[in-house]
């Protein structure tokens, strides 16, 4: 079962091994219950018996194994038959045996919330969020956590002396323990000073917890709390979260690239945490280059005038790589630290241009985009260098959309500046058809600016083509609404007009990093360790919270069904695999045997072989069952005995008499 095989054909044999004392031998049968329970419910349903009965045995680790097992089975009778189970067990003098049954409340509530409330388990559980064992609470406090979400109500209402309770037990309880502490008090709302004042203070020293989880959960309750701290106590919160998310950086990479992204979200927020860390976020040889992508998106955000020639340097080492992403993202990098940071945008300028001259093909196209974004940052500034760069570049050189569009838009923009000019709007306008629509909006955009600005006598020749091809040839409705806007103008007499409208400059370029929506940044600051926060994407658009699809329920069809329907289910299941039982312990692999058609145990063809699977079964429960009239009568009739003690729908029947 472990390597992964079906072996649910052997359920029969191996639920008669369920009757033992042996400890380690019953602990493996309901390994084998709990695993099938999910995909077999039917199957497992003939243990109704003695799951009850082992949740009164004296040893609280079969009590706790049995009310786990109840738990996991998926199917709405079973509601009836784990309910007074469950409340002796809530109440169990052993906190391992409580603290499982917490989480069976949970489960329970999941498959008949009407029941759940019905019979009073919420309230259990708030009365166990003052249990005097850690676990005990901390697992109460996860099962409310859980089905708050799924009401969508706030059923675990923290008052004063919760969160005293609450944070006197966050040190005593494991690490998931904590996380579930830590999440109920992300949704507490301090009303006094002092009260955010005491959840800091015995909150700080889990930032320093070896498990990323518990960090992570730290800091989205302490940043829940910053907004009632004066501004200069403010400060002082801040800065003790740079070294706790510095730590998490040394963990695996698949870690790190989650705590990346959720320090990507923190500085959107707070800009200045990791201002002195930024040797923290240099990349390894040994990184994976998602590591290495997402570490330089950090480090250009933390980016200042103290440390960007630093980074540059850093920047034009990772350029030097052989990885061609990794060189790509590293130039994006340097344009747009010259953008963010006017001190160093010389510096970034020269090493384009030694990127430029010294590096292969994927490096120029990358450089040309970078290149843009400069001149519309700084249009007259670095304009020399730049047209170096364009002058000495050849169109055949470029080969993706995003570059040739640049380079088209430095064409028309600078078009005094450009030597060899109609050559290369010639080259351009030939291959016109043949670029995407993007390119052909880029292209017709240029020629149109150019014929304004250096109307030489062979530009208006190249502007008529470029108009007829994009009118004519162009299937695409954007590039050619373009064209006859342009026809248009340039038809107008208005000179001082076509050249306002054409060649008005675009504003300049504040930044090309990347931001969150406002509304988007808040909600992922209240998701931080979530998924919402790698995607960065609200939980709706990728999960389904619906409850009413039937996608969600697990193991929908049986849902409903009545207790005597899965009985017989369950029956033509074990007769059915009657025969792949044999062949799965038939360690022989004898090819020759040809082996039985379950077909055949199914139609009567081998009667004996069915009725004996079920008379064994027959046998075991009875002799397991609760000794009571009730199921005494009913094993005359049900040749599963387990079935008689729970042959009535309603609740007092569901556990059997003492």
């Amino acid at each position: 079962m472990t390597m992964g095989k079906d072996v649910s054909a052997l359920f029969p044999d191996v639920l008669k091994n369920i009757a033992t004392h042996d400890l380690e031998q019953k602990k493996l049968v309901y390994l084998y219950l709990m695993n099938y329970a999910k995909t077999h419910p039917e199957l497992v349903i003939l243990a109704t018996n003695t799951f009850v009965r082992d949740a009164e045995d004296p040893n609280p680790l079969i009590r706790a194994l049995a009310i786990r097992t109840m738990g996991c089975i998926r199917v709405d009778k079973m509601v009836d038959y784990i309910s007074i189970p469950l409340k002796r067990t809530l109440k169990d003098d052993n906190p391992y045996v409580r603290k499982t049954a917490v989480i069976c409340v949970a489960k329970l509530f999941e498959l008949n919330p009407t029941v759940c409330m019905e019979q009073g388990f919420l309230n259990y559980l708030l009365e166990l969020v003052d249990d005097s064992n850690q676990m005990v609470v901390a697992n109460a406090v996860a099962a409310l956590l859980e089905i708050s979400k799924s009401t969508q109500k706030d059923v675990l209402k923290i008052d004063s002396k919760i969160l005293s309770k609450l944070l006197s037990t966050l040190n005593e309880c494991s690490e998931w323990g904590r996380v579930s502490i830590l999440s109920a008090l992300v949704e507490y709302d301090a009303h006094q000073i002092s009260e955010v004042h005491e959840i800091i203070e015995k909150i700080s020293p889990q930032l320093q917890h070896e498990n990323p989880a518990v960090v992570l959960t730290s800091i989205k309750v302490l940043i829940k709390q910053l907004n009632k701290l004066p501004n200069n106590e403010t400060a002082n919160v801040l800065s003790r979260l740079s070294s706790p998310l510095c730590s998490l950086l040394v963990s695996a990479p698949e870690i790190q690239f989650v705590a990346l992204k959720n320090i990507r979200i923190l500085l959107e927020k707070y800009p200045n945490i990791l201002d002195k860390e930024l040797r923290a976020f240099f990349i390894k040889y040994n990184d994976p280059l998602y590591l290495k992508l997402e570490k330089i998106e950090i480090m250009i955000r933390i980016s200042n005038d103290d440390n960007c020639m630093l980074l540059l340097s850093e920047l034009r080492e990772y350029s030097m790589e052989v990885d061609i992403d990794l060189v790509n993202r590293a130039i994006n990098a340097i344009g747009q630290i010259a953008i963010k940071i006017e001190k160093c945008s010389k510096k970034s300028v020269e090493i384009l241009y030694e990127l430029f001259i010294n590096r292969g093909d994927y490096v120029v196209e990358e450089t040309v985009v970078v290149v843009q974004n400069i001149l519309r940052r700084y249009p007259k500034e670095y304009l020399s260098t730049i047209i170096t760069i364009i002058a000495d570049l050849k169109f055949d050189d470029l080969s993706k959309p995003e570059s040739i569009s640049s380079y088209m838009w430095i064409l028309g923009e600078y078009a005094k500046e450009i030597p060899h000019l109609e050559d290369r709007l010639s080259l351009i306008v030939d291959n016109f058809d043949d670029f995407e629509p993007i390119v052909q909006s880029a292209a017709l955009s240029s020629v149109v600016k150019v014929s304004l600005a250096k109307p030489t006598p062979k530009i208006p020749q190249l502007l008529q083509q470029v108009l007829d091809k994009a009118t004519k040839e162009v299937e695409n409705a954007d590039v050619r609404d373009k064209a006859y806007l342009y026809w248009r103008l340039l038809s107008t007499d208005d000179k001082a007009l076509q050249k306002d409208i054409l060649l008005n400059k675009l504003p300049l370029l504040d930044s090309t990093i990347e931001s969150f929506a406002p509304g988007l940044l808040e909600e992922l600051l209240d998701k931080l360790g979530n998924l919402s926060s790698v995607f960065y994407k609200p939980a709706s658009s990728f999960i389904n919270l619906d409850k009413n699809d039937p996608a969600f329920v697990t193991s929908s069809d049986l849902q409903n069904k009545k207790f005597e329907e899965l009985q017989q289910i369950a029956k033509n299941e074990i007769v059915n695999n009657a025969v792949k039982a044999d062949n799965l312990l038939d360690l022989d692999d004898d090819d020759n045997g040809g082996g039985e058609n379950p077909q055949d145990v199914l139609n009567g063809s081998d009667q004996n072989r069915g009725g004996n699977i079920l008379d064994e079964l027959n046998d075991l429960f009875s002799g397991l069952g609760a000794s009571s009239a009730v199921t005494q009568t009913s094993t005359n009739n049900d040749p599963f005995g387990i079935l008689g003690a729970v042959s009535s729908n309603s609740p007092a029947s569901a556990s059997p008499p003492a």
